[in-house]
């Protein structure tokens, strides 16, 4: 059962701009928080943006000025708004889904969705 469904990725020049999304689905209950992370090869997955259900938001700071997440509540769907994207952006890009509280707590990946930006 796919729970997360993610998308938006694809190739853009520098300086262009792409809009990721991500639908939780209906048996993902208790979200408390949403948000994606990246991860290039080699490399460990690293937080890009996360926003609670009540819009409090957190970026990495190369994240900062030029990326917007956002959420949908009654559409269990978040989405990251990336502009003025740099060749350093390039990764696959995962929503990440926080569910439950205290030992209910659960953590959902995305399949990913690769981010090219390249001339």
């Amino acid at each position: 059962q796919v729970q997360l469904v993610e998308s938006g990725g694809g190739l853009v020049q520098p300086g262009g701009s792409l809009r990721l999304s991500c639908a939780a689905s209906r048996s993902i209950f208790e979200i408390i928080d949403m948000g994606w992370y990246r991860q290039v090869p080699g490399n460990e997955r690293e937080l890009v943006a996360e926003i609670t259900l009540g819009g409090t938001t957190n970026y990495a700071d190369s994240a900062k000025g030029r990326f917007t997440i956002s959420i949908d509540n009654a559409k269990n769907t978040v989405y990251l708004q990336m502009d003025n994207l740099k060749p350093e952006d390039k990764a696959v890009y995962y929503c990440h889904v926080v569910a439950g509280r205290g030992h209910e707590r659960r953590y959902y990946w995305g399949q990913g969705t690769q981010v090219t930006v390249s001339t």
